[in-house]
């Protein structure tokens, strides 16, 4: 079976996915902006320096409530351009300065690790749309999604080789205790995943599969079935913490990587 992935099949497929999992991000923004105590601006901007007061002067304008608003509306509209295969080389720096700016708001990210991976993929568009303005946009669509691909690849790297050095990890103790803190509150007593070797058999399936992601770069194939398990497994993240941002966050830079393997 060959399976492999064509440069302009990449870019309009990780270009649907990303403006998809941008548009849903501005939608929860938009939904819980009138229940926003967390990062409420007024208590926020104590904790920013006064110099350059022209700094703190743009963000009290920005963070205002209508503009605010009208912010994220230009923020799901630029998601809505790019997912249409319209998105102008300015919306890309304006969706990457964007992020910036959430990010500070939310004082690192609003939903963990899902804002900084969505936040690499916008760094690739902004190098695609950079590359591509000074050579073409062929050229500038390598460069951006094969940062992606390095960005993605190495996360999963890293977080599989992290739970390798925790003896937790390797005891099979620490996933039932990671999912007793999922949305629908501890684990029954009577669990499967409370069984030691069950428990295990997972942790090193994890833990093995997320160590050893770089092979996917080897083949087209092997990349598939990585991207499959990467799909579930999120979608089980998804499904034990509500962590919907993390599946789509993760899912868009799957087609750097199909690309890149091929």
């Amino acid at each position: 079976m060959t399976v492999s992935m064509t440069l302009d099949s990449a870019v309009r497929l990780f270009e649907l996915l990303l403006g998809w999992s941008l548009l849903l991000q501005t939608w929860e923004m938009w939904r819980i902006r009138h229940l926003d105590q967390v990062s409420d601006w007024s208590i926020q901007r104590t904790e920013v320096p006064t110099q350059p007061r022209v700094w703190l002067w743009m963000l009290d304008r920005l963070f205002a409530p209508k503009a605010y608003a009208a912010f994220l509306a230009v923020r799901g509209g630029l998601a809505v351009f790019m997912m249409a295969g319209l998105l102008p080389s300015w919306g890309a720096v304006a969706l990457f300065v964007m992020g910036v700016l959430l990010l500070f708001r939310w004082r690192g990210a609003f939903n963990g690790g899902s804002d900084f991976m969505t936040l690499v993929a916008l760094t690739g568009l902004l190098l695609a749309h950079a590359v591509g303005a000074w050579t073409d946009m062929v050229h500038g669509w390598r460069v951006g999604l094969w940062y992606v691909t390095l960005q993605s690849v190495t996360s999963y790297f890293v977080s599989g080789w992290v739970k390798l050095m925790r003896q937790e990890w390797r005891s099979g103790a620490a996933l039932p205790a990671f999912l007793d803190t999922g949305v629908y509150g501890p684990l029954a007593a009577d669990s499967v995943f409370r069984r030691p070797a069950v428990a295990k058999l997972c942790a090193w399936s994890f833990t093995l599969w997320e160590g050893s992601f770089p092979l996917a770069l080897l083949d087209a194939r092997l990349a598939a079935v990585f991207c499959a398990v990467a799909a579930v497994f999120h979608f089980l993240v998804f499904y034990f913490f509500g962590l919907n941002r993390f599946f789509w966050a993760w899912v868009a830079t799957f087609p750097a990587i199909l690309y890149a393997a091929s």
